[in-house]
């Protein structure tokens, strides 16, 4: 029995700290909170609970300061000694459910606006009415930690300033079903880790868009937030779409005070490591750094310190690209004073019947290319946007399955004559048929280096399930066999990238990403599942004038 605990402590922890990046040295596990002085409060919300809730006071000084808030699911270790030596109030609570706080433990459920459930609102007007609270509240967190700052911005305009690192907009899109399909290996790895392994059915039993997700869609709430806020992600995050959302809904839609006041980063990185095997580095990533900037901008919304931010760039993002030449462009940090940096054209790179990519549409007839779809044998998750360590995460080498799988399509540029950049919203627009009532469709960009290399670098990749064509709101009809052909638009989600001269662009088709994505049955059916058919597909991507497949590239107008 001991031993089964520690084996289950263990997971966890791996787990939580591949959550929390570098929580080893500074996160959940070694931060405890030394500096300032303690005290404990059980805080009520409006239906009585009592939220478990830890401040500290700086040793120096006297009050009324100003509060930096954490509401955290993970623990109320969070290492606020930087704060407090800067001269804040820390507050950190555990919310609902979790830790020590009273409640039914839901996710992010009574974080929001949900009517009656406002605990984020609540505690901020707790804090508030406190002696020691100078009126100025900031937050700040990462990853979950930032998903509590995003569900409490839109209900309350006590906020002065949010600092949201790796944090998703939109729970629905960004999160649980993105392109329609349930997110398998990330949804359930963190749901048990949180002891939540009962919202798994939950979710599996809400995966259209509807009212339920409406309380998780900040997008939609950025009208009513009045907090400026600082975004950093990251370009194979897990929560890269929802970064990048999350600021530009807040930059051009959001409230007073925070409408055209807020900064993003965005890093090379993904949600955990650093590093990745099949691709090199620069040293010039961490040459950014989002903790002063932070220290800036809380002294500047927090202290009143009109000339901190001075200087600082409104958008910071690091374009990645050729790891092997010197002379190659990208590879280092770019500032702009919006985001996407630049007008870009929509470029289609058609696909072609001969599995080329060209500037034009295929001409003559139609053509169609072929793979087979096995739910039981799908095709694997090789980097790209992944969180538990079960899984690589990051820009890796495809070849690893690209050249003994039969289960994918190959589309491939000719040698680049010059470099081409791309910096935005990538999109794969496909026609397509199969002879399964529905089946999935994923969509990997590639950057494949010359002979003598020879490397297909992911740039990006993710999925699409047919019968979420007309709308993630609703089913669509089943498709009627081959003669049946629908167009389909996969969401590839954003990137800063330059394909060197003499690369080629890579586009691969297939059917899954298993384990990030659940497998589609190929029957209609929502998952799989105990007694559910597993059937085999037969799927085809068309191409040609009357069915113009295209990858479609963000290249700037400059």
């Amino acid at each position: 029995m001991k031993t089964t605990r520690y084996s289950a402590f263990l997971s966890i922890a791996v787990i939580l700290l591949t959550l929390f990046p570098g929580a080893w040295g500074r996160g959940m596990f070694q931060s405890r909170t030394t500096a300032g002085i303690h005290t404990h409060h059980e805080v009520p919300m409006t239906d009585g609970t009592l939220l478990a809730t830890d401040v500290y006071f700086p040793e120096t000084g006297e009050g009324p300061w100003p509060v930096i808030l954490t509401r955290s699911l993970y623990s109320r270790n969070q290492g606020m000694n930087g704060f407090i030596e800067e001269g804040y109030v820390a507050v950190v609570q555990d919310t609902r459910g979790f830790g020590t706080s009273q409640g039914e433990k839901h996710v992010f459920l009574t974080d929001g606006w949900r009517p009656g459930l406002t605990d984020g609102a609540d505690t901020i007007a707790w804090i508030r009415a406190q002696p020691w609270c100078n009126g100025k509240i900031g937050t700040a967190g990462t990853s979950a930690l930032a998903m509590t700052q995003m569900m409490l911005a839109p209900t309350t305009k006590e906020i002065a300033a949010q600092f949201m690192n790796k944090v998703p907009a939109n729970f629905y899109f960004d999160v649980v079903y993105p392109g329609g399909v349930f997110r398998k290996n990330l949804v359930e790895g963190w749901l048990t880790a949180l002891g939540q392994s009962d919202l798994i059915a939950f979710y599996k039993n809400l995966p259209r868009y509807e009212e339920y997700w409406d309380y998780y869609n900040t997008v939609a709430q950025a009208s009513n937030i009045t907090a400026p806020g600082i975004f950093v992600g990251g370009w194979f995050d897990i929560f890269a779409k929802g970064t990048l959302e999350g600021f530009m809904a807040r930059e051009r839609q959001g409230g007073k005070g925070a409408q055209g006041r807020n900064y993003l980063v965005m890093q090379w990185g993904t949600h955990g490591r650093d590093t990745t095997t099949d691709y090199k580095l620069k040293p010039n990533r961490h040459e950014v750094s989002t903790s002063a900037l932070r220290q800036k901008f809380f002294e500047h919304y927090l202290k009143g310190d009109a000339e901190a931010l001075n200087g600082i760039p409104k958008v910071q993002y690091y374009i990645l690209g050729d790891d092997t030449d010197p002379d190659a462009p990208g590879n280092e940090w770019r500032t702009a004073d919006t985001w996407p940096p630049y007008p870009a054209t929509a470029t289609p790179f058609y696909l072609q019947p001969d599995g080329a990519l060209g500037s034009e549409s295929a001409s003559g007839e139609a053509a169609h290319h072929e793979f087979t779809f096995d739910p039981n044998d799908p095709y694997p998750t090789w980097g790209g946007a992944n969180l538990l360590p079960n899984l690589v995460a990051g820009p890796y080498d495809q070849r690893k399955h690209s050249l003994s799988r039969t289960d994918l399509l190959k589309y491939v540029s000719a040698p680049l004559d010059a470099p081409l950049e791309i910096i935005g919203e990538v999109r794969v627009r496909l026609f397509v048929s199969s002879d399964a009532p529905d089946t999935d469709f994923t969509a990997k960009l590639l950057d494949i280096y010359p002979e003598g290399d020879a490397r297909e670098i992911l740039v990006l990749d993710n999925i699409r399930r047919v019968k979420s064509r007309l709308g993630f709101d609703q089913a669509a009809p089943p498709l009627q066999g081959h003669e049946d052909v629908v167009e389909l638009e996969i969401d590839l989600w954003s990137t800063a990238w330059i394909f060197n001269r003499g690369h080629r662009i890579g586009l691969h088709i297939s059917g899954s990403n298993s384990p990030r994505f659940e497998v589609n049955t190929n029957t209609g059916a929502d998952h799989p599942g105990p007694g559910v058919e597993m059937r085999i597909a037969h799927n085809r991507v068309y191409c040609g004038p009357q069915y113009p497949s295209a990858l479609v590239l963000p290249v700037p107008q400059k």
